[in-house]
């Protein structure tokens, strides 16, 4: 065999691993893609799944007087409690006073200052739904809704 045969035999070796090699790059991309897109809609499905609301129990308008000096400011909250079954609903109205005396517990002792922002209602909300869960038995609430929020 003369150089040029082996010259010419090697690069069409060399031609045919590049295909190869492209070709599974390829692949592997488009497989890589596929991938991405079932997990963005596992995802998506958990997203949507989140963002569905649970049983929700509404409690009537709570308007009290803030901490602040001289008690001018009063607070008038409207709240939506998101329970986690729906046979918590039957516990909230037998504990019905004990969930309004709670609640008018921890208002009353606010001050403008500390609920006029976002982070101040949002301490709130966790404050109030750590309190009520403390006491219920068949269930939790999951989330607070403040359908009214009004400071005068």
């Amino acid at each position: 065999m003369s150089k040029k045969t082996i010259i010419i035999i090697g690069a069409v070796a060399l031609i045919f691993l590049l295909i190869i090699g492209a070709g599974f790059f390829i692949i592997m991309n488009k497989m890589a893609a596929i991938q991405n897109q079932s997990i963005e809609k596992v995802a998506d499905e958990e997203v949507e799944e989140e963002s569905l609301i649970g049983e929700v129990y509404t409690l009537d308008t709570f308007v009290v007087n803030l901490a602040d000096q001289g008690g001018k400011r009063y607070l008038r909250v409207k709240i939506d409690l998101e329970i986690s079954d729906e046979k918590l609903k039957e516990e909230l109205e037998q504990r019905m006073p004990q969930i309004k005396d709670s609640i008018l517990m921890i208002l009353p002792a606010k001050k403008f200052d500390n609920i006029k922002d976002e982070e101040g209602k949002i301490a709130l909300r966790n404050e109030i739904t750590e309190k009520l869960n403390s006491f219920l038995k068949t269930g939790t609430i999951t989330y607070i809704y403040f359908t009214e929020f009004v400071v005068q």
